[in-house]
């Protein structure tokens, strides 16, 4: 059910990366799920592991440890975590390191921050989150209250963050701050702050639904004093780093659930056809044929929207209304899939050997995280002029 072989705009290359990922997957975090999921986090060691094998760096150049990639390059990595059958929390917290949080202090920093965060962070000797949403902001950008204050050397900055991926553990944060009194989009920064800032505080570790092995937190800052070197980008400019970063978050939030949808349509396929009830296989029932044919369906106009956003995107296009498309098509999709996937599995679904009922509660985020439904749909309405 996954990608036919060096399928535009991939090549031979990405279809080696591809398989490299999936041996990974398969026999290194795989038999750990369980493990992973009970304990609430996935081990810190599974960074240095990845950043040993290049994973963390595909798309960074040679000169800082990285793979010397693209954006394709990191596709296929976020495509066949899915798709192999990594669950969504592993996933989650290695691609909000490697996808998300240093990509803007490559991007915008200077040589001094990617030294000091983005190398070691190759290697996953330093692991980074990304802090935006607080408690009482979330799609609305806007509205974010943490506040730094500008003195001599740099700022002081209080506030608060809440549902960040890698939150509880850490190493450094690029965290967006109000940098002006006024409210509005022009008076956002932002600071890379780090964990062992003093009144820099986690004061909790969130439970969730799915994503069960990511440790999601909230942070706390209390008169924390941040360099003026750490200043990402320009001063009260941060609202454009946003925006770029959001775009390629959403497309590799689109990636992740074509690949995941491939898993779950798989393995129902596979039990189908070996349960039985009523004296043949559950496979047999016409319900079932037309239910994993409406499944199929929908996993390839994923693919196709998905894929095509993503050939864009790599030619420089402005894609922002293909990727707000892709990301509100795609999330629900996996989400109905699951549920179906549950569906034909029935009570077996909910049994530990099968995880589909995980799949389920791991997709549910989807259509909230990175950008809800409902803003989604905003954008995509006003590249339309309404």
């Amino acid at each position: 059910m996954g990608p036919s072989a060096a399928s535009p705009p991939f090549g031979e290359h990405h279809e080696e990366l591809r398989e490299s990922v999936g041996r990974f997957v398969e026999k290194e975090i795989v038999p750990h799920t369980d493990e992973w999921e009970e304990a609430r986090e996935f081990p810190g060691d599974l960074f240095t592991r990845c950043g040993e094998l290049g994973f963390l760096g595909l798309k960074f150049p040679a000169e800082y440890g990285g793979q010397g990639g693209d954006h394709l390059d990191d596709a296929v990595w976020v495509e066949e975590l899915s798709r192999r059958g990594a669950s969504g929390g592993v996933a989650a917290g290695l691609n909000a390191h490697s996808s998300i949080a240093m990509p803007p202090v490559f991007e915008f920093g200077d040589e001094w921050q990617r030294q000091r965060w983005v190398v070691p962070g190759i290697r996953g000797e330093k692991v980074g989150a990304l802090g935006i949403t607080e408690p009482g902001a979330g799609s609305d950008v806007a509205s974010i209250r943490t506040m730094a204050t500008k003195v001599e050397g740099g700022w002081v900055v209080n506030g608060s963050k809440t549902f960040i991926t890698n939150g509880v553990r850490a190493d450094f944060l690029v965290c967006a701050c109000r940098t002006t009194e006024e409210g509005g989009h022009g008076g956002i920064s932002f600071l890379v702050l780090e964990s062992d800032m003093p009144g820099y505080e986690v004061t909790g570790k969130l439970e969730k639904l799915g994503w069960h092995s990511s440790d999601t937190g909230e942070l706390a800052f209390e008169d924390v004093e941040v360099p003026e070197t750490h200043l990402l980008g320009e001063e009260n400019g941060g609202f454009a780093l946003i925006m770029s970063n959001f775009a390629w978050e959403r497309l590799l939030m689109a990636i992740g659930a074509v690949g995941a949808m491939d898993h779950l349509i798989e393995k129902a396929i596979t039990y189908t056809k070996e349960r039985h009830a009523f004296g043949r296989p559950v496979a047999d029932f016409q319900a079932t044929r037309h239910r994993l044919a409406e499944m199929a369906t929908t996993a390839a106009a994923s693919r196709t929207l998905t894929v095509d956003t993503l050939r864009r995107f790599h030619e420089g296009e402005d894609v922002t209304r293909e990727v707000s498309m892709a990301k509100l098509f795609t999330q629900r999709a996996l989400v109905e899939i699951a549920d179906d996937t549950v569906q034909l599995f029935g009570g077996w679904g909910y049994m530990r050997e099968y995880q589909v009922e995980r799949a389920l509660r791991d997709a549910r985020l989807g259509p909230i995280g990175g950008g809800t439904d409902e803003i989604m749909k905003e954008i995509i309405g006003k590249t339309m002029g309404l």
